[in-house]
């Protein structure tokens, strides 16, 4: 496993990190005994980041991740998340920064997770109510308290990101980034290379589709969320499916998986990315490691950007309001 160290921090990432969402709500229903099993699995092959949030399951995620690494909290990065606030059956409640909140969630999540410091704690959302001093403010104390060692955030605009480093240092940035999203190219990338910060990227199999596993809407199941996703829907998923057959003869003729394709080339964007694709199964675990392996060349990373241009994605990212709570 190669390692990247997390902004300015003395945490040394590994080169791939794993999204742990999936296996507590969204993607189906979830076996927890099983996605302990590749939880170790994954820090059997060297993988040290973990990624959750509060809000993923309700609280469940955190609880199944702190079960997960009871016998191996030395050995791995945990990352959770607030912000984004859910009712207990699951509702969507809206953003909250406010800064007695951010306390709040904090030490649900250090016991949630049963652990006596978060390794780097990120504002899911930006909250555009509460100023992002407040809320950075609020981690910053957590982090003199020491029950945070890093702060991050998601989903952030610049202007946010250059607000919020002022008050406290900005360890990474979670944001969005693959072959069919590739929105921060146009100022995220080169301000986090400026700062400093570590860029994480989620989804970069584009939450499975450029696997290619989901060619129409028959292939997505009946309890997946994707189903409720602009760009696996109707004609935006008929144009989609171009991108995926780009990907697919990259694959083709390097001997390996799209999906690796896909993780391999966020990886050749700057050396500052670390990807974190989400998986519950150790067939597909197992295979977004081995992108590690596949290397492209300048010449098939040109190919793959003149081809998949940006804009060339239908569909907004989200649906409904959730589409106007990133890059805030």
């Amino acid at each position: 496993m190669k390692f990247k160290k997390l902004g300015n921090s003395d945490i040394e990432l590994s080169a791939i990190g794993l999204g742990c969402m999936g296996m507590s709500e969204f993607y189906g229903k979830g076996d927890d005994a099983e996605s302990i099993k590749v939880i170790h699995k994954a820090v059997e092959h060297g993988i040290n980041f973990l990624d959750t949030a509060d809000m993923y399951g309700v609280g469940k995620n955190e609880i199944l991740i702190g079960k997960a690494i009871k016998d191996i909290r030395d050995k791995v990065v945990v990352a959770t998340k607030f912000g984004n606030v859910r009712g207990e059956d699951g509702s969507f409640l809206g953003v909250n920064g406010r800064p007695e909140y951010v306390r709040k969630c904090c030490e649900a999540s250090l016991k949630r997770l049963n652990v006596e410091v978060i390794d780097l704690y990120y504002q899911h959302r930006v909250d555009p109510n509460t100023p992002i001093e407040e809320t950075v403010g609020a981690m910053s104390e957590l982090v003199k308290e020491g029950k945070v060692r890093y702060i991050g955030l998601s989903e952030a605009a610049p202007d946010t990101i250059r607000r919020a480093v002022k008050v406290h240092p900005v360890s990474a940035l979670q944001t969005e980034y693959s072959l069919w999203t590739r929105d921060p190219e146009a100022e995220h990338l080169e301000l986090c290379n400026q700062l400093g910060i570590t860029f994480v990227a989620y989804s970069p199999i584009g939450r499975g589709f450029l696997s290619g596993r989901f060619k129409s809407s028959a292939d997505i199941p009946e309890d997946d969320y994707r189903r409720t996703q602009p760009r696996f829907s109707g004609e935006n998923l008929e144009q989609n499916v171009k991108i995926v057959n780009i990907v697919e003869e990259m694959a083709k003729a390097k001997n390996c998986t799209p999906a690796q394709v896909a993780i391999a080339w966020v990886m050749s964007q700057k050396d500052f990315i670390v990807p974190i694709p989400g998986t519950k199964r150790i067939k597909y675990l197992e295979e977004n490691i081995k992108s590690l392996d596949v290397a492209l060349t300048n010449e098939e990373i040109d190919m793959l950007n003149k081809n998949i241009p940006q804009g060339m994605t239908k569909g907004p990212r989200y649906p409904g309001q959730a589409i106007n709570a990133v890059n805030r």
